[in-house]
């Protein structure tokens, strides 16, 4: 065990029988024993017989009884063949076959004996310590178990070298425990306990005749770092507490992301001949769905605020601009483009499909949003980068990096500066508020009946996303947003992430250029437009039109620039183009 790996071969058994000749030669019995006990797998991850005392009996070594000894001697033969903990008479069973030994051996009496294996056996469950990022710390179990099964996984040895940010990991944990007290609290002071919305019955533990009580339901959250460069997770929260509930809302919940997933269809849209320009109608439509009734879509707001560019859309989160711009592409192609960068539930191609009612993963959606950053590079999300055993041996190494062109880095960009938009003067410029400057993107996201809160944004190095809700789908109140609850978690997060970095600005790919739009027709602005704005378009759909409802020969001069074409020839020489 100490000095051979575990091959059955002949070669090994050569080296095991040499070796055991030198050590016999080395070292007394006792010796060998002790060394033997102390490195051993009693199951249950307790390595070494301290390990075992403490694991079975929550004892020092040194506590241990004999029944308790001829127990542990029992494990020798095979730990991972016991439910030790699931079957009392298999308890008692494993230590009485080690009792018969020692009076089979003359160790003890057959009074002894029969004296001993008539006492009971309990054994202590084990002390279970959640430790540092449980939640991710579960993931990385789960995978080593799935692949490489339990005995590998508990008595392989394994070294396993995984991408978790610690220091950052306890701020986000720390947020959002901060937050969803908060949360609570409100919660608590607003309904009272019965509310059946919120409220829900569960036995009493401590009434011997089983009856129930009422508690309050205890709203959850969820949060996901990553580096956009290579894909690493530094942070998984995957709900309030791993002691109160395992389940891993951050990688194993299909939530409905609301308006968070608007920027699929606007990529979709971008990269089939659309543009941040393009106007479209705030306004009231009416749907008709075979076999329902028909379906009139509305804004958070209830209001309509008519004409504007699909930037603006975008930017305050219009219901009825992201309908509208899904039904001209159709469905399918957002879907296409969703899954292309990194969305892997199924999505149905329905209109509702524009306001995010399809159920995604969180860290599906965190992984999609690091493509815009990337300039339409997907980097595959990991949270193990190496995995050694006992012996040194590498049994996975996932320091490569993988990357997949899944967009253009024009329309990478578009999309970057469209979301931009939305910290800076829309539904995300909380962020600002909070005093998070830094270049950044990204999208609020609230389900039908605020059931579901998202924020998801990113800088040129890290994209974050945060989910708050409860499990059962239940309201979180009215005009709880995503702006409202998500959002001031994923500032602070992704405060702390680039307190050590570098201020990086989005990079420009070339074939982009920024040219003034009349915000009332989207065209090129005449210097009668009242409302000019600059947009960026790829070089070959630079629009060619003049604004048609201000009508004129003069194109618009951004302020501080000059129009070349108002100078006579001998003047243009001095002049600087931007």
């Amino acid at each position: 065990m100490l000095f051979l790996n575990r091959k059955q071969t002949l070669e090994r058994k050569i080296k095991e029988a040499l070796t055991a000749i030198k050590l016999e030669r080395t070292y007394s019995k006792e010796e060998i024993v002790q060394m033997y006990l102390n490195e051993y797998y009693f199951g249950r991850g307790a390595y070494g017989i301290a390990a075992a005392a403490k694991t079975y009996f929550n004892k020092r070594a040194e506590e241990l009884s004999v029944n308790d000894c001829a127990f542990l001697v029992a494990l020798l033969k095979g730990p991972g063949r016991y439910s030790v903990f699931e079957s009392a008479d298999e308890v008692i069973g494993i230590r009485n076959r080690a009792l018969y030994s020692y009076y089979d051996w003359g160790v003890i009496s057959r009074p002894e004996y029969d004296s001993l294996k008539a006492l009971p056996m309990e054994l202590n469950a084990p002390i279970v310590e959640i430790g540092r990022a449980p939640y991710f710390t579960e993931m990385v179990r789960r995978y080593l178990l799935d692949k490489y099964g339990e005995k590998k996984l508990y008595s392989g040895g394994l070294k396993v070298l995984t991408t978790l940010d610690w220091g950052l990991q306890q701020v986000a944990e720390a947020e959002i425990a901060e937050r969803l007290d908060s949360i609570q609290a409100r919660i608590e002071r607003t309904y009272p306990l019965g509310t059946p919305a919120y409220t829900s019955t569960v036995p009493d533990t401590t009434d011997s005749l089983g009856d129930s009580i009422m508690v309050y339901k205890q709203i959850q959250g969820a949060a996901i770092s990553i580096n956009n460069e290579n894909g690493d997770i530094l942070v998984l929260v995957g709900g309030k507490s791993f002691e109160e509930s395992e389940w891993n809302r951050a990688v194993q919940a299909t939530l409905q992301p609301g308006s968070a997933f608007k920027p699929f269809i606007y990529t979709a849209a971008m990269d089939n001949g659309y543009h941040p320009s393009d106007i479209f109608y705030d306004n009231s439509i009416k749907l008709e769905i075979p076999g329902t009734r028909d379906w009139r879509p509305h804004n958070f707001d209830n209001e309509f605020m008519g004409r504007m560019t699909l930037r603006r859309g975008l930017q305050l989160s219009r219901n009825l601009v992201a309908i509208k711009l899904l039904l001209k592409i159709h469905p399918e192609q957002a879907i296409f483009y969703a899954n292309k960068m990194g969305i892997t539930t199924r999505l149905s191609p329905v209109a509702s499909l524009a306001i995010g009612t399809e159920l995604v993963r969180p860290v599906d959606m965190v992984s999609a949003y690091t493509v815009f950053p990337n300039g339409g590079i997907r980097v595959p999300y990991r949270y193990i980068l190496k995995i050694v055993d006992r012996y040194g041996n590498v049994l996975e190494d996932n320091s490569a990096i993988q990357k997949e062109e899944v967009l253009s880095a024009q329309t990478a960009y578009v999309m970057v500066s469209m979301l931009q938009s939305v910290i800076d003067g829309g539904t995300g410029r909380r962020a600002r508020w909070m005093g998070f400057s830094r270049p950044a993107g990204g999208k609020t996201g609230t389900s039908d009946n605020f059931c579901d809160n998202w924020f998801l944004g990113f800088t040129p190095q890290i994209t974050t996303g945060v989910w708050v809700g409860f499990d059962d789908k239940t309201s979180i109140g009215k005009n709880q947003t995503g702006s409202t609850n998500a959002l001031p978690i994923w500032t602070n997060i992704m405060k702390a992430a680039h307190d050590t970095l570098p201020i990086l600005d989005f990079e420009i790919p070339e074939g982009i250029e920024h040219i003034d739009v009349c915000l009332e027709s989207g065209k090129l602005a005449t210097d009668r437009c009242v409302e000019v704005a600059k947009e960026i378009f790829r070089i070959e759909e630079i629009p060619q039109e003049t604004c048609p409802l201000h009508p004129s020969k003069g194109l618009y001069v951004s302020p501080g620039t000059v129009d070349d074409r108002l100078l006579s020839p001998e003047d243009t020489s001095d002049v600087i183009h931007f």
